[in-house]
Parts: structure tokens; sequence; C-alpha cells
């Protein structure tokens, strides 16, 4: 009687381990009034994602499904064609270099805005996610839990299940010395690079001297982008107020580009002016030195940045 028992157990086990948790749920939503190519890179050891890369025109939504326990990055690519000689897709930020609409484990050339995500699945731990503008800044994005349990009270720090991002057009206050161009005179700002790219200095890189958190403390460049964007990553140690979390969210995530359409009306891309999309040499014009000369400026612009647009409860 007791034989086949322990055997039963251990079969149900087994489908348990084979079956997993079942997958999450990220919806990504361009609300932008242009094109946006979505990209999605898994980390090392993740497996991959339903879809690396697709179009998605303004105003739609597509449901991407991954792994419970699944960890990696989402982000927007603007300005993207086909190469009529080559057949070879690329876009003019965040292309992901793989030649086609499909990233297949690449991920994103920066500057990029990067949704980032390290999902508990069965485990009963915690979701982590954050939104960084480490590598730059080239489109305005949201995080929200899609079904978040209610929050425990008191709420406290970035946890319950808070929605982050950064929904502020970075592109028109970007500091010169860090602004991306596509496209002929008068062209608008595409992305926003990072000190780190624009520079390479350890100071801006948190790298060598600067690699611990006791040693790289903010720039003046990361505070502008934290003036604008609270609740982003501004530079790598930005940890405190940058970080959420989420019990395990069972209804998965909503990843919205350009939050608040209505007040981020072209998100500094031209394809929102009504230029062809096309796939231009990029430039970054300036120099370090004039920014002291209109930092000023900047932060006051910086400082009408929409925030509230993260209204998600």
């Amino acid at each position: 009687m007791k034989g086949p028992l322990p055997l039963l157990s251990l079969l149900c086990f087994l489908t348990f381990l084979l079956q997993g948790a079942a997958p999450a749920t990220f919806t990504i939503t361009n609300s932008c009034d242009y094109t946006v190519w979505p990209g999605i890179l898994s980390n090392a050891g993740a497996p991959p994602p339903s879809t690396t890369g697709f179009a998605l025109p303004s105003g739609q939504s597509l449901a991407v499904t991954v792994a419970s326990a699944w960890s990696g990055r989402i982000w927007a690519r603007t300005l993207c064609a086909t190469n009529s000689s080559s057949g070879a897709f690329a876009c003019a930020t965040a292309d992901c270099g793989s030649g086609a609409v499909e990233c297949s484990g690449r991920g994103a050339a920066p500057p990029a805005t990067l949704a980032e995500f390290t999902l508990a699945g069965g485990t009963g731990g915690d979701d982590f996610y954050d939104v960084s503008l480490v590598d730059g800044f080239n489109v305005p994005v949201l995080v929200a839990p899609q079904a978040p349990p209610p929050p425990p009270p008191p709420a406290q720090g970035n946890g319950s299940c808070q929605a982050t991002g950064c929904p502020a057009d970075l592109n028109r206050a970007c500091p010169a010395e860090l602004r991306v161009f596509a496209g002929g005179a008068g062209a608008e700002a595409v992305a926003c690079r990072s000190a780190c790219e624009a520079f390479a200095e350890a100071e801006y890189c948190c790298s060598g001297a600067y690699g611990s958190p006791a040693t790289c403390a903010p720039t003046a460049y990361s505070r502008l982008f934290k003036g604008a964007c609270p609740a982003a990553y501004s530079y790598a140690y930005d940890d405190a107020t940058s970080t959420f979390t989420c019990a395990a969210a069972g209804g998965g995530y909503s990843v919205v580009f350009c939050p608040g359409a209505s007040s981020l009306k072209s998100g500094g891309n031209p394809e929102a002016a009504g230029l062809p999309p096309s796939v231009p040499a990029m430039e970054f014009s300036g120099d370090a030195s004039s920014l002291m000369t209109s930092r000023n400026a900047v932060v006051a612009l910086l400082q009408m940045a929409v925030f509230s647009a993260m209204s998600w409860q």
C-alpha cells in the first residue's frame, strides 16, 4: 500500500517543476504620436521572451509573455527603416545592431531610456523594477504593475507596487553638449547622451577611482536628469530613490512610451513633426564648458517637466 504513494508524490513534484509558475505579461503601449520599435533583452541565463523586437504604431499595445522569473530590459527604438539596398534594418536611436526588427539577444546602443526588471517568479519574493537614464534618454517611459496588491499600511519607501518612470521630455531640455541630432539643419534633438558616454571620464562613469558608491557622487549632469525625473536612475549608484519592488505582481507590468502624450506631444522626435522615417547620421553638439553658462536655464526647463503623468494607483 505504501509503495505507490512516494512514486506518485515524486511524479507530482516533477510535473510541478516542468510546468513551473505561470508566465508573466508585459503590456507595452505606444502613446507617442509616432511609431516606435520596442526592443527586449533578457539577462544572461534568462529565457527569451515571446518576441525581442517589433513595430508598435502610435496608440497601439502588444502583450509580451516572459518567464515568471525573467530578468532583462525593455526600450524603444525610433526613426527606424530598412535599407533598400542591403535590406538591413536600423534605427537612429537605441538601435540593437541586429540588422532586423527582432533584436535577438542584442542590447540598445546608447542613448536609450531603459525599463529594467527582475521578476521573482514562484519564489514568493519581490519583483524589482526601475527606469534608468544611466545610458542616456531617447523616449519618455512609464512602468507600473498591472494588478498590484493593496499596499501594506503604512506604505514606505519605494515599495508597494508604485509606478515609476521618466515621463518628461529630456530631449527638449538636454544640455547642448549631450544632444543627439538626426537630420539636417534645424532638426530637433532625438536623444540625450549620458555624461559618461559623451566624455568617457571615470567621474561620470563611476569607474576606476570612482568605482564605488562611496566615491561616485552625483554630478551636475546627473542632477539635471534627477530634477526632471526624480524616480528614475540618474547615475550608476542612484539606488535609494530609483529601485522599486512589488510582491510578485501576478498581473504583470505595463510599459508605456510617451505617457501623457498630450503634454509630451512630439517627444522631440522628427517623425512627429512630419518628417519621413529614415536612419540619418546622428551627431551631437556643444562642449562641456557651456554647461555652467546655460545651467540655470536648463534647470528652469526641467522643473516644468510633466511628472504629474505618473497618476497610476
